[in-house]
């Protein structure tokens, strides 16, 4: 029997893949996801996106595959494991720590896979002519729809893609090509009445199963937010400093995955339970080069010290006060303010008191002072 030209190139994007370090690999058409863009819609409509206003501002583009490139005739979609091998959720109870989301223990997920994304789009071109175009999650496409309807899993109740090989721990990529390939059959919901994920959410997230307000999702809130972390969160963050894992993490279907195999993706040792006192200490220098290559670089030092700050208050550790206090000078306001927070939950009210009395006389920024203001009450309710 024959075998036809679709069917050679896709035997080769297969082998290309596994060569590449992909765990899995599958393929859909752009019409695949039609309950998409009214679901997307939705979500910016209840301002379920917060401050993220590039959703917003790119709805229809991100909604429809074939409006963001109208020559797309096929959508590969590939993944890479990047489990943990261990409970992530262990380092909540050392309080000294530092939590970091295991996606960003190690290098930028971005700079792992798109060169090799690259590389076998490339090989497509090659084979069948035509032309291409690789997405790793920056651009407006909806990698878990798209991974769904080409069969790799389905969208669980946390709204991130559930494998049945590898739970909740897959990188998504997408290589978009003019050249036709037979779609694979899309992936059915496996998640039952089960909501162990839903449980699971410290902040109360998910409005109802499928749902995520990420206004309060602590990913959104130690990262993608910008200012003070709003004060009805910041107890329940914990000393979790760069992201959550926690819905992830409670997946049954985690009893199936394995460790990350890729090098660049398995955690640092460095990252894994970073002392809140050393981190404490990085000045905008040291910061760099500490997160060199990972994601957490990208939120910048303040809005990283200032979740390092929501852990220190979080820690019950009376031994950081002093690191603390010399955060009161911070240049940033964002630092300065998450520190005041820190005290007043370490400090004496006494102490807390006389350091608010001496600062009102030289903070000239309103955001701060109120955060002075706040934590004198705050101060009085915890002590």
């Amino acid at each position: 029997m024959r075998t036809s030209t679709s069917e050679k190139l896709r035997a080769l994007i297969d082998a290309e893949a596994r060569r590449a370090g992909f765990d899995a690999v599958a393929v859909t058409s752009p019409d695949a996801i039609p309950l998409a863009p009214a679901r997307l819609a939705e979500f910016v409509a209840d301002g379920f996106h917060g401050s993220m206003d590039w959703i917003a501002e790119t709805l229809e583009r991100r909604a429809e595959p074939s409006t963001l490139w109208p020559e797309v005739r096929s959508i590969v979609v590939l993944a890479m494991n990047y489990g943990p091998d261990h409970d992530p959720r262990d380092i909540l109870e050392k309080h000294d720590r530092g939590a970091i989301s295991v996606y960003a223990r190690n290098r930028d997920y971005h700079e792992v896979m798109k060169g090799r994304l690259k590389e076998i789009a490339g090989k497509i071109v090659a084979r069948a002519g035509g032309d291409v175009k690789v997405f790793v999650d920056t651009a407006p496409v909806m990698e878990k729809p798209l991974a769904e309807a080409a069969g790799l899993g389905w969208q669980g109740k946390h709204t991130n893609l559930v494998s049945r090989a590898h739970g909740s721990w897959l990188f998504l990529g997408t290589i978009f090509t003019t050249a036709e390939l037979e779609p694979d059959a899309p992936e059915i919901d496996h998640c039952g009445s089960c909501r162990a994920c839903l449980d699971a959410c410290p902040t109360d997230a998910f409005p109802a199963p499928y749902r995520l307000d990420a206004r309060r999702c602590i990913s959104y809130l130690t990262i993608e937010n910008k200012g003070p972390i709003p004060r009805e969160f910041r107890e329940k963050i914990g000393n979790r400093i760069y992201g959550c894992d926690d819905c992830l993490a409670a997946c049954p279907w985690n009893k199936f995955a394995q460790a990350a195999s890729e090098a660049k993706l398995a955690a640092r040792d460095d990252l894994r339970e970073p002392a809140l006192s050393e981190l404490l200490r990085l000045d905008d220098a040291a910061f760099r080069s500490f997160f060199s290559g990972s994601p957490v670089k990208r939120i910048g030092r303040d809005r990283f010290v200032r979740n390092v700050l929501t852990a220190a208050g979080n820690s019950g550790d009376a031994s950081l006060a002093d690191i603390v206090r010399g955060l009161l000078g911070d240049p940033s306001p964002l630092v300065r303010g998450a520190a005041i927070w820190a005290l007043s939950r370490l400090l004496s009210g006494d102490e807390f008191g006389d350091l608010a009395a001496a600062a009102s006389k030289t903070e000239a920024d309103a955001t701060v002072l109120d955060e002075w203001h706040a934590g004198l009450r705050n101060s009085a309710e915890v002590h």
